[in-house]
């Protein structure tokens, strides 16, 4: 960089552009920690973030992987940012090719559009946020370094030292500051070393540095602060990310403040709900159109609350690893009468299983990209069922929902999100059942609906009180699968 460069970037760490007066005693600080994979934060020293999880809510859980994008930082924190999956913000990789961020803008970015007269605060050293628009033109204020000026441990104590006197002296409603150098050391040394864990300890003493500087304010005792911590993606024991493991595909979403459960960690938190936890703490409506919800909402699906198992047949998933049953929730039904005898056990039939079990059964082949179900989903997986010897005959299984009231309705909407990828014969329908009544079909699928949320409109016939719908998944075999969750009926 030239010097004149790098003696601009001095100068922005020590007059940082001041932000208007207060607009608000709800105040959001989000940070952006790189590569940080969440198994490895109880292992490290790091207190802050300790303290983090003990006061608020920690919700982990997995990436996509390719095609949908890579489990790299430019997909990751674009996610972060604009609180959509990949498939609508176009980040893949970090290139950037196909960002739209002109649908889907950085949280801070929306927060201005709602509210000008509120105060927006960004401070990073991967310039690439800034530079491709992650993080839009409209922030008040932002801090950018070069990171690979100096490196990240000298980038990241620049961005803190600018980030201190913002948070302390002056009014900003919402910030986002990002700390790179756990992401540097998982490159350099791997997850699984005593330098990742330094890095992890490092950066937490910047986030204690971060939170002095809110409780030093001197309105602080007024104010309402949550804090949002988050990574984009995680690291391989070795070292490295942008594939499908498990250890690269792990991320978290960790919350603390006013409304925001202490101690919680749910299954069911995905990395898009850092958008939607601002706004809700901010006490600004959510933006339509999001995958994105509060961090706190927990959506009462039946699937989350099922016990869950171990392995059978599955020799390739670890024995620790619980995440699936064949037992449904109450009211639900599955009907196996017509499927032929054997196969793998944990995919006879629809089963009730996680993310990462049901991607550990079989990397690379798109079980990752489910990323609209959360917690536990419902599987028909034919693909995995064969990879057993079992009786002759295609592949049928059905599952059933609990009647819904549909009494004086002339229609109603089956919603659910869905991820089904078609192969040979095989077949999935949607049908449905009043009072008893025979099955119509819906929906038929026909080609792929890979990580979709449908919506199915049903007239409802007159007099009618009741309504199932049941999932038929049939003439398979060494075919591919179908999963669904969140089944929802409404007028």
């Amino acid at each position: 960089m030239p010097r004149w460069l790098m003696l601009l970037a001095a100068l922005i760490v020590f007059f940082p552009t001041p932000v208007h007066a207060d607009a608000s005693v709800d105040k959001v600080l989000v940070i952006g920690l790189d590569g940080l994979r969440y198994d490895r934060i109880a292992p490290a020293d790091a207190p802050n973030l300790d303290a983090l999880i003990a006061t608020g809510t920690f919700g982990t859980s997995l990436l996509y992987a390719n095609p949908m994008a890579a489990t790299s930082s430019g997909p990751g924190w674009s996610t972060i940012a604009t609180g959509v999956w990949p498939d609508r913000h176009g980040v893949k990789d970090n290139s950037f090719t196909g960002r739209r961020y002109d649908l889907y803008p950085d949280f801070l970015s929306r927060i201005e559009a709602v509210n000008p007269a509120m105060n927006t605060f960004a401070a990073f050293d991967w310039k690439a946020l800034s530079d491709y628009g992650t993080f839009g033109p409209a922030i008040d204020n932002r801090v950018v370094f070069d990171g690979d000026t100096n490196g990240f441990p000298a980038e990241d104590e620049r961005v803190t030292q600018a980030a201190e006197p913002v948070l302390r002296d002056q009014n900003p409603d919402a910030s986002f500051v990002y700390l790179g150098n756990i992401d540097i050391a998982g490159h350099n040394s791997g997850a699984a070393s005593k330098g990742y864990l330094d890095a992890i300890k490092a950066s937490d003493a910047q986030i204690g540095r971060l939170l002095a500087a809110v409780r030093a304010r001197p309105t602080y005792a007024s104010e309402r602060w949550t804090v949002i911590v988050a990574t984009d993606h995680g690291h391989t024991d070795a070292g490295g990310h942008g594939g499908s493991t498990i250890e690269e595909r792990r991320t978290f979403v960790l919350a603390s403040g006013p409304g925001i459960a202490a101690g919680a960690t749910p299954r069911d938190t995905r990395l898009v709900d850092v958008t939607a936890t601002v706004f809700t703490q901010l006490k600004l409506p959510v933006p339509a159109g999001l995958d994105s919800r509060f961090v706190g909402t927990r959506a009462g699906d039946p699937f989350d609350a099922l016990p869950l198992s171990g392995r059978v047949n599955e020799t390739g998933i670890p024995a620790g690893v619980l995440g699936f049953t064949h037992t449904p929730p109450a009211g639900w039904s599955v009907n196996n009468s017509a499927l032929p005898s054997g196969g793998v056990e944990e995919w006879r039939g629809w089963s009730f299983t996680t993310d990462e079990f049901w991607s550990r059964a079989q990397r690379d082949q798109w079980r990752e990209l489910n990323v609209r179900s959360r917690g536990t989903f419902a599987v028909a997986d034919s693909d995995e069922w064969d990879d057993r010897s079992h009786g002759a005959g295609p592949y049928d299984t059905s599952l059933t929902s609990p009647a819904f009231g549909v009494a004086g309705r002339t229609s109603a909407t089956i919603t659910y999100a869905t991820h089904y990828r078609p192969d040979g014969t095989q077949k999935a329908q949607v049908l449905v059942s009043f009072d008893g009544g025979p099955y119509a079909v819906v929906k038929n699928y026909t080609a792929e609906a890979i990580a979709k949320v449908e919506a199915v409109p049903v007239a409802v016939p007159a007099g009618a009180s009741s309504m199932t719908v049941k999932f038929r998944y049939f003439d398979a075999t060494n075919n591919w699968y179908w999963a669904i969750d969140d089944l929802r009926v409404t007028p």
